[in-house]
């Protein structure tokens, strides 16, 4: 009978976020969404901007994840390097609209001292936080 679980990982240049063995994860590379279950062939990817959901003991847990990489190794199991990890509870609701309202007023602003890409990474960051932080909070 196969592995049901597998070792799930998730460091942060604060340190050890998440690290617990689950069912599945799910995450966005800059490829698109990426789910792994046990088994799973050996991958690296690039992390984008986007919510991890992880299976663990039939219970569904989501982070708002921003940016870094993934090793899935048959010996290790997923390892995930983000630069930065939030559970829900952990977001700043408040905060991220804030963030939220200046990097659309730096968009349409069209200043020529405003780097669009930076604004646009902002507005994403902060539409994830607001999404994670509001839809998926238990308390």
């Amino acid at each position: 009978m196969a592995e049901q679980t597998f070792m799930l990982q998730v460091i942060t240049p604060m340190g050890s976020f998440y690290q617990k063995d689950v069912q599945r994860v799910i995450f966005t590379t800059t490829e698109g969404d990426m789910g792994v279950l046990p088994g799973h062939e050996p991958i690296t990817a690039i992390l984008d901007i986007g919510k991890l959901q992880i299976l663990e003991e039939n219970k569904n847990k989501v982070a708002a994840v921003t940016g870094g990489f993934v090793i899935v190794s048959v010996e290790e199991g997923v390892r995930i390097f983000a630069d930065t990890a939030e559970w829900p509870e952990q977001i700043d609701i408040p905060r991220a609209e804030a963030a939220k309202e200046r990097a659309e007023k730096r968009l349409q602003e069209k200043q020529a001292n405003i780097n669009a890409a930076r604004a646009e990474a902002a507005l994403r960051r902060a539409l994830l936080r607001l999404e994670v932080g509001q839809h998926y909070r238990n308390d």
